[in-house]
């Protein structure tokens, strides 16, 4: 109740000092005055006594709302810290040439989908799923680039992503995209879940001086990693060793997952080869990411001249009808109506 009241102000507050001129009612009455010999000559009349009442404290709410209306009476906005289910969670999509292709590796024609298609559809619909999510979303090839950075407008996330759709290059460079998805992890309290969801149908070389500024990162961070693997059909899995030399440029996914799986932070993979299982890793991941959440909700400034001059309505109300019941309505409307009976006279010549 204190902080309702500390939050009220208004745009003329010198027009509140006024406000004691409401009280003149209690010292005048506008009702008519109607001389009696004797006020004990007639019974107690509490009808009377409470008409009276009424009257004033009409005239009392007709001046106060006035003078409080002319003042722009407001109450200021305030910004609420609330606790809902939810999480971080920066996207890191892959914009290289290959998320150009279908999930058989070929040129999308007629009704089919390319990964990056299927991606952007299903990202669209895993960002609207949940009120208190917080997104950002960043895409990379070559260079990383900020898309939108961590908010909770859902409808600029899903523009953000919908705008995704120019064709990539055909370099990854995948240690500056998860730099700069890293970055966009803002201050947030201990209890608040952060994910990375990276989306790609590939990865690259990581240098391993890069490698030790990534783990830097994830160990301060200590964020959910997800790898929302694209796998073309025939494609080898993360998970399969290479017939030859076993080395980073050999099985540049395979050792990828292999340094995720090095950092010291949650992580698991998700192999996807058709939209079908797309739905199905984001379903996993948001079933995933349900803890307790901090937020933000701005209350807007309200303005209260309205109930204001609401007030001095009902006052002015009970004013008229005050005036209305001294008048005999039966008594004018008689005279006003009443005929001419006066007769002309002839005069004899």
């Amino acid at each position: 109740m204190t902080d309702a009241l500390a939050r009220l102000s208004a745009d003329h507050p010198l027009l509140l000092w006024l406000l004691p001129l409401a009280l003149l009612p209690l010292l005048a009455s506008a009702q008519r005055a109607t001389p009696v010999a004797s006020i004990a000559a007639g019974p107690p009349d509490g009808l009377s006594r409470a008409v009276g009442v009424i009257v004033r404290l009409g005239g009392i709410l007709a001046l106060a709302g006035l003078i409080l209306a002319l003042s722009g009476p407001y109450r200021q906005g305030e910004t609420l810290t609330r606790t809902g289910i939810g999480a971080q969670v920066s996207i890191l999509i892959d914009r290289s040439g290959s998320m150009n292709e279908t999930f058989a590796g070929r040129q999308p024609s007629g009704a089919e989908e390319s990964k990056a298609a299927a991606a952007r559809r299903l990202l669209a619909a895993f960002v609207g799923s949940r009120t208190h999510d917080q997104f950002a979303v960043t895409a990379f090839s070559t260079a990383p680039m900020l898309v939108v950075p961590m908010t909770d407008r859902h409808d600029a996330v899903r523009a953000a992503i919908a705008a995704i759709d120019r064709p990539g290059l055909d370099y990854t460079n995948i240690a500056r995209g998860l730099a700069m998805g890293l970055s966009q992890f803002g201050a947030a309290s201990p209890s608040t879940s952060r994910a990375l969801l990276l989306v790609s149908d590939g990865a690259a070389v990581i240098d391993p001086r890069v490698q030790e500024t990534l783990r830097a990162a994830f160990t301060r961070l200590r964020p959910n990693l997800y790898w929302l693997f694209l796998r073309t059909k025939g494609s080898p899995s993360i998970s399969d060793r290479p017939q030859g030399e076993d080395t980073p440029q050999a099985a540049p996914e395979r050792h990828l997952d292999l340094f995720f799986k090095s950092l010291r932070t949650p992580y698991r993979a998700f192999e996807a080869e058709g939209a079908e299982a797309v739905a199905d890793a984001i379903t996993q991941i948001e079933r995933l990411e349900r803890d307790p959440i901090p937020y933000t909700e701005q209350r807007p400034r309200r303005d209260l001249a309205g109930f204001a001059y609401g007030m001095a309505l009902i006052g002015l109300l009970i004013l008229v009808l005050a005036k209305l019941g001294e008048a005999d309505l039966r008594r004018t409307g008689s005279s006003d109506a009443a005929p001419n009976r006066s007769l002309p006279v002839r005069l004899a010549a």
